[in-house]
């Protein structure tokens, strides 16, 4: 028995998110190597929810394809259709990669200038605002500056 069991209707449901994905991984004329099995493992940590296809004429060989996927990967097995096999194990969570020293990304900001009249329409402009720069009362960008500290607190301080 695999590990994995699951309710009718958690299957139906990954049976109707697998229906438009291709098949992943092929299985030939060699069967079930190790190297299958370790490319279908990189599958399932990949995307969860694959498909296999097996090219074997006969369904005994196919069914216990599928079972000795199942029980090998630790994957729960949700539909066996034709020469396709259809596989779920619930992902690994990704670690979050921190990278120190970088700001934000440049961010596209738009800037109204209103008529003087009040007869046209106020002007639209789109800037893109990188690195260190701010928008200023004006719709004009600015850089900005370091924030100047006292003498007294800097020589506090060392």
């Amino acid at each position: 028995m695999t590990a994995i069991q699951l309710t009718p209707a958690q299957r139906k449901d990954k049976r109707a998110d697998a229906h438009h994905l291709d098949p992943v991984v092929m299985v030939g004329s060699d069967g079930l190597t190790p190297a299958v099995q370790k490319e279908i493992d990189a599958a399932l940590n990949a995307h969860g929810l694959i498909k296999v296809r097996v090219f074997s004429d006969e369904r005994a060989t196919r069914e216990a394809i599928f079972a000795t996927l199942a029980d090998a990967l630790n994957a729960a097995p949700i539909q066996h259709i034709g020469k396709l096999l259809v596989l779920w194990r619930e992902m690994p969570p990704k670690e979050a990669v921190v990278r120190e020293g970088r700001g934000a990304g440049p961010k596209v900001v738009k800037i109204l200038k209103f008529s003087k009249s009040g007869n046209h329409r106020a002007q639209v402009k789109k800037i893109t605002v990188v690195g260190n720069m701010r928008v200023a009362a004006g719709g004009e960008l600015k850089r900005a500056r370091k924030r100047a500290t006292s003498v007294k607190k800097s020589a506090q301080q060392s």
